[in-house]
């Protein structure tokens, strides 16, 4: 093992390495950020939940609010890269190590897999896992996942998921930084969806994987009664809808609440169970900066709301209380529990499109909160976290959270 000193080297918003100290201090933050339950949740005796995609975004958020406010046990599923020679671990990486730490902490038997949630052979290895250590029943899927490419089990077929506008070409103002990391307002193009693109797109980000999910499960007979799930989801504003909900990208998450209705019938009559999708508000993730105008938009949102923007672990601290019954499960006409009415009221959005309109390079930094979005891209791989010292050489080595109880 040799400890040595990391600095935030990017690409655009990609960062070549991330920071263990740093990823393990802002799981601690969000920790701290998500609300006590009222009534603490008994150690090591709560509901059995699997999360898929939970190492980052949202589906970290769900992990961390699932063990805070309910007291889950179970599953987590997501797909990291381990450290070597050369490179850091996955920022994911370190996040898990760090979330399976506090899962010991507060006595919670989470167990953490690393593999691909599309394959077979995870779905059989989280199966057999209910099965002997859980005591064979399930009563909580949450579903998270946001990935380019989808192998069908049965067909051996890749797809992969592009992000383009339905219809015809367009053009949108984004936020990029220089290499001094001077904020760079301009407009990009993107060509209109084209041949199978949506088809693509909608089998690597639509329901269909869920449902899967869903159907191996059921097949043995580890669905709790009462078995719940959820999709995470996201809708956005009318200023990034052409290339967003009305994209390639919300074709593939119109299918999946269509799944969600599909199967909320199915799980109703078989165990009284229920499938919702959770449309959540806007946040920095590593998958939301890949969205053309995402940057700009999400930069604005915050110069309107400053501390008034909800972040992820309190929105999943608000969804697990409605799951759990400890709050109503409100529901919107197409089955959706609706998460993001903070940003988009009609006086926010007013707001936003109004800065929006006159946005450029020269006044960015008064109409958008540049600085916190760069420090937020930069805490996604564990750089400008509060009180984590950079200087210091850090052991990148960190082990993935191995089966510590049985």
């Amino acid at each position: 093992m040799t400890a040595r000193v990391l600095l935030p080297r990017n690409r655009g918003f990609l960062f070549i390495d991330a920071h263990p100290a740093g990823c393990a201090r802002l799981v601690a933050d969000m920790w701290e950020a998500c609300p006590q339950p009222v009534t603490a949740p008994p150690a090591g005796e709560g509901p059995v939940a699997l999360v898929i995609g939970s190492s980052g975004g949202y589906g970290l958020a769900a992990t961390l609010a699932g063990l805070k406010r309910a007291g889950v046990r179970g599953i987590a599923v997501s797909f990291e890269k381990g450290p070597t020679a050369r490179r850091s671990a996955t920022a994911g990486w370190y996040r898990t190590a760090a979330t399976a730490a506090l899962a010991r902490e507060t006595g919670s038997d989470l167990v953490f897999l690393n593999g691909d949630a599309f394959s077979d052979a995870m779905k059989d290895e989280v199966a057999d896992l209910v099965e002997r250590r859980f005591g064979g029943r399930l009563d909580y899927l949450v579903y998270s996942v946001a990935a380019p490419r989808r192998t069908d089990p049965d067909t051996g077929t890749t797809y992969t998921s592009v992000l383009k506008p339905i219809g015809a070409p367009y053009r949108t103002k984004t936020l990029a930084f220089d290499e001094d990391g001077t904020p760079d307002v301009h407009e990009v193009a993107a060509e209109a969806a084209e041949g199978d693109d949506i088809a693509q797109t909608v089998a690597v980000m639509g329901g269909t994987d869920w449902e899967r999910w869903i159907d191996r499960l059921a097949a043995r007979g580890l669905l709790a009664d009462g078995f719940t799930t959820v999709a995470l989801s996201y809708i956005g504003s009318p200023l990034t809808a052409a290339i967003y909900r009305r994209g390639t990208i919300g074709a593939a998450k119109a299918h999946l609440e269509a799944t969600a209705r599909f199967l909320h019938e199915r799980l109703a009559k078989a165990v009284g169970g229920r499938a919702v999708t959770s449309v959540n508000g806007a946040a920095v993730t590593q998958s939301s900066t890949a969205v053309p105008g995402i940057a700009l938009y999400t930069g604005l949102l915050r110069g309107v709301l400053g501390e008034r923007l909800v972040p992820p672990v309190s929105q999943l601290a608000t969804l697990w209380d409605q799951l759990t019954g400890a709050n109503p499960l409100p529901v919107d006409d197409e089955g959706r529990v609706r998460l993001d009415t903070w940003e988009l009221s009609d006086d926010v959005q007013a707001a936003v499109a109004e800065r929006w309109a006159v946005a450029s390079t020269g006044n960015v930094m008064d109409l958008a909160d540049v600085d916190w979005f760069r420090a937020e891209l930069r805490r996604l791989c564990g750089f400008s976290v509060a009180g984590v010292d950079y200087a210091v050489p850090v052991e990148t080595d960190v082990p993935w959270p191995g089966l510590v109880r049985a």
